[in-house]
């Protein structure tokens, strides 16, 4: 009888109550899935084949949640939780370089001037951007993996991910909105006279996806020193789930993601 008393659902205790919402995104997300895999064969681009894994990433962690809040025995798994933290920690490195990868490559399409501020430059070098959401990401995962036992230090870590992300993100939309000021200031030749809906609100499209990446990071920076509200469910779905989602959806606009050899040059 003590043992049983002594064991702690972990899953409940980080506020893993909804199974339905939990199934009703990994159900939503198949026939993204399934959209991005033939994108990837008719489309071979990076974006494709990055939301690909991003969307069998989510079907797992939501599959996960799923289980986690609908078992007891599962929610007792520490190893399960953790795994689960760590699958949508990971994942969101995609869907923010996707977005960043499509601004460079309208960019290059649209023809427009080199940037001639050292920050500028910084900014879109993709290695830099690639490095530091690394770091993000690996930061991310450490803590999620060490966060019992090294409670402060952990909790550090996972501030500083999340600062990194934040700022990445932010960075990302700034060069959105860049990116929209040249084509309403009609310097963009290759954005006129384009017929697919992807082509024709590309910019418009982006900028909604920069919009709610934007508020799927402000939610987790604002909630970094409260991990009660970071994890209720009230919030979560509504602040981060969502977002992202609707994310998703928004790259899969007919014709928004160009081919490779549209590029002007190699990336």
């Amino acid at each position: 009888m003590a043992a049983n008393t002594d064991k702690i659902n972990y899953a409940k205790a980080l506020g893993f109550h909804s199974v339905a919402a939990a199934v009703i995104f990994t159900v939503l997300y198949v026939p993204l899935l399934g959209w991005f895999v033939r994108q990837s064969f008719f489309r071979p681009t990076y974006v494709h084949f990055v939301l690909v894994v991003f969307c069998t990433i989510r079907i797992a962690a939501f599959a996960i949640r799923a289980v986690l809040a609908g078992s007891s025995t599962a929610g007792e798994t520490l190893g399960l939780v953790i795994a689960d933290e760590i699958l949508f920690g990971v994942g969101y490195f995609g869907l923010l370089y996707s977005a960043y990868t499509l601004v460079l490559d309208l960019e290059l399409l649209c023809g427009g001037p080199p940037p001639r501020s050292p920050i500028l430059v910084l900014v879109k070098n993709r290695r830099i951007f690639r490095l530091a959401m690394l770091v993000a990401v690996v930061l991310g995962v450490y803590s999620a993996s060490h966060n019992n036992g090294q409670g402060s230090t952990s909790s550090a870590l996972h501030k500083v991910s999340i600062i990194i992300f934040l700022v990445l993100t932010v960075l990302q939309a700034f060069q959105t909105v860049m990116l929209a000021r040249t084509e309403y200031a009609g310097d963009s030749q290759y954005l006129q006279g384009q017929k697919s809906l992807g082509r024709k609100h590309g910019v418009m499209i982006l900028l909604a996806i920069s919009a709610l990446l934007l508020v799927r990071e402000a939610f987790s920076a604002a909630t970094m020193s409260n991990s009660t509200k970071q994890d209720n469910e009230h919030l979560w779905y509504p602040l981060l789930a969502v977002p992202e989602i609707l994310a998703v959806i928004l790259y899969a606009t007919p014709g928004l993601v160009p081919k490779r050899d549209e590029l002007p040059s190699p990336q």
